[in-house]
């Protein structure tokens, strides 16, 4: 039932969507989130959101170990919810979202939706793209079926098969 309140864990991984502008020096930085600054300019009345702020970086800096952390955290989530949205980097959304896709096939739980979204431009910038895409996330995880996505610009990804195009600034599917 697509208009129950849900139950929706939000894990939060730094990236773009959550850099701040530093005064000092004029750089962005992955200082500390945003992500309940603008959880909060939105109505979230249809879902219960659990936090999770598992890392905060920025996503060209992530290793292996981490993409796995993120993976293994997504498996331990999914039978104590009702979907998982990941707010990632998007310079290596991609490589998240398959290595998550990998780990729920693997551990028999793909039975929940988990959605990977980002922005191009910080949360903190007038012409952020963040509020659109955290909100077509929050509306995703509700209706999708079991599997793992990246949801962004009006657009519907299921991995596995999802690229960056860094010339269009979005994400298609690997063969467009």
């Amino acid at each position: 039932m697509t208009g129950a309140t849900r139950d929706i864990a939000i894990i939060s991984t730094g990236g773009t969507i959550e850099k701040t502008y530093c005064q000092h020096d004029g750089s962005l930085r992955n200082e500390g989130s945003v992500l309940d600054l603008l959880l909060a300019s939105l109505d979230t009345s249809a879902v219960r959101i659990r936090r999770v702020a598992l890392l905060d970086k920025d996503s060209l800096d992530m290793t292996e170990d981490d993409h796995d952390l993120i993976a293994r955290t997504v498996v331990d989530l999914a039978p104590t919810t009702d979907g998982i949205i990941i707010v990632h980097g998007t310079d290596r959304l991609a490589v998240t979202g398959e290595r998550v896709h990998e780990a729920m096939i693997a551990s028999g739980r793909m039975s929940l939706p988990v959605v990977l979204t980002g922005a191009m431009r910080p949360f903190e910038l007038r012409t952020s793209d963040a509020t659109q895409n955290i909100t077509e996330a929050l509306i995703a995880v509700r209706i999708l079926d079991p599997g793992v996505f990246c949801v962004m610009h009006g657009r519907v990804l299921p991995f596995p098969g999802v690229v960056k195009d860094r010339e269009r600034g979005t994400f298609i599917p690997s063969g467009e």
